[in-house]
């Protein structure tokens, strides 16, 4: 009998620890028998609700917010990275834009079954193809490959109450208590915080899963 288990996922597409984490998950997920039935559920996150509408050179954000050189930051995300099966090269991809439109593509790719697949894509092709996923083009080319209408792509993602609604999800993701990302909750009952390794998103899988 196949077993069905729900995970919520809240990330940022911009958020270099997210694109490790879900990582890690999707590998955890990969080692599951074939009667494990998985759905992810992605929610919008803001890694910084702040970011102007322009964007901000991460280098300097880093350097103002903690002191430290950039550099030491992105060796160690890029090692964890590299571990996961992922090439990063954090210094390839200078700008952070808001994430709403994004975000909002996303969310409303849920009734396609493709939200995680399409989340994984936009932050690759920011961090790993250093495209600029703010812009309305480069969204709309990555929705299209998840089965979108290039039009309702473009409508959706300037539609201002789907950003409402968006923003308002940010919003009550972060009242609730989620204070950063990645943060995945398992069968409604479990949460993990941060990029754990592998062997803890394994546990988490099997603890959850033995439950059902």
């Amino acid at each position: 009998m196949t077993k069905q288990l729900k995970i919520d996922v809240f990330t940022d597409v911009v958020c270099p620890w997210c694109i490790v984490g879900s990582a890690r998950l999707d590998n955890a997920i990969a080692a599951l028998p074939e009667d494990i039935e998985i759905v992810i559920e992605n929610h919008p996150f803001y890694l910084d609700p702040n970011t102007p509408a322009e964007g901000v050179v991460v280098a300097d954000m880093l350097r103002e917010k903690y002191g430290k050189d950039p550099r030491e930051m992105w060796e160690r995300v890029e090692s964890e990275a590299l571990k996961a099966g992922v090439e990063l090269d954090l210094s390839k991809q200078p700008r952070m834009f808001p994430t709403k439109k994004a975000h909002t593509i996303t969310r409303l790719a849920k009734p396609l079954g493709i939200q995680h697949e399409l989340a994984n894509a936009i932050a690759n092709a920011y961090f790993l193809e250093h495209r600029q996923i703010f812009d309305d083009n480069v969204l709309a080319d990555i929705a299209v490959e998840f089965g979108f209408d290039r039009g309702d792509a473009l409508d959706a993602m300037n539609d201002e109450n789907e950003l409402a609604i968006t923003e308002q999800l940010a919003t009550d993701a972060a009242a609730q208590g989620i204070r950063g990302v990645p943060f995945f909750i398992f069968g409604g009952k479990y949460a993990l915080s941060g990029a754990q390794t592998g062997e803890v998103f394994e546990r988490a899988l099997a603890q959850t899963l033995d439950e059902l």
